[in-house]
């Protein structure tokens, strides 16, 4: 298989189960439920965010279009950077890395830009319809990302003389299959500079 058709296998991989998994959550759960799984290690965990990647936004409507435009202007800049690597031979990790994190931004993209006309409002009483016949939650690049995957892995105190002895929970941050795409690739990318970049190095 050409280094192409696997770019372009990855990403809609990738963009599948992403979607797939986020429209069964919106369609099946109601906002925060949440279902266990791996004993307490994992939780199901269904919650809504305007903007960026582990439940972080930018504040207000002008913020939520603002970060879609961007993220809609990365992904055309990384799909553009991607068929340079491709056309340039790169390193084969390099560029199933670069679509793994296109893939991601894409994933989140749909959401928000798409999800407000898809579904109806979620709520923590009643799950979501899609193409509800009431009409649309948000207008055209104002739709939530969903995310679902919650990692409670440690639980306690810290001590009287710190925060007062409140509780922490470590690892707090919900996310979704997009996130987890991006993260994955970044780190493999920070490990892996030398091996992946080799080619910018041969041509400088």
């Amino acid at each position: 298989m050409s280094v192409t058709r696997k770019s372009i296998m990855i990403v809609l991989l990738i963009l599948v189960a992403d979607q797939t998994l986020k429209i069964l959550v919106k369609t099946h759960m109601t906002l925060y439920q949440q279902i266990p799984f791996f004993g307490n290690w994992g939780i199901l965990h269904f919650v809504e965010n305007n903007g960026m990647a582990f439940g972080l936004a930018l504040p207000g409507s002008l913020g939520k279009i603002l970060l879609t435009s961007f993220r809609v202007v990365a992904v055309v800049a990384i799909g553009f950077y991607l068929r340079h690597l491709i056309r340039l031979k790169a390193h084969t990790g390099l560029i199933i890395t670069l679509s793994m994190v296109l893939a991601g931004a894409l994933g989140n993209i749909i959401d928000s830009v798409f999800y407000g006309l898809l579904f109806s409002s979620s709520s923590p009483i009643q799950a979501a319809t899609m193409f509800p016949e009431g009409g649309r939650y948000a207008p055209l690049m104002q739709g939530k990302v969903v995310d679902m995957f919650y990692f409670p892995l440690i639980r306690g105190n810290y001590p009287d003389w710190f925060l007062g002895g409140s509780s922490f929970i470590f690892f707090r941050p919900v996310f979704n299959i997009a996130d987890s795409s991006i993260s994955v690739a970044v780190a493999i990318i920070l490990f892996n500079q030398k091996r992946f970049f080799r080619h910018a190095e041969s041509k400088s």
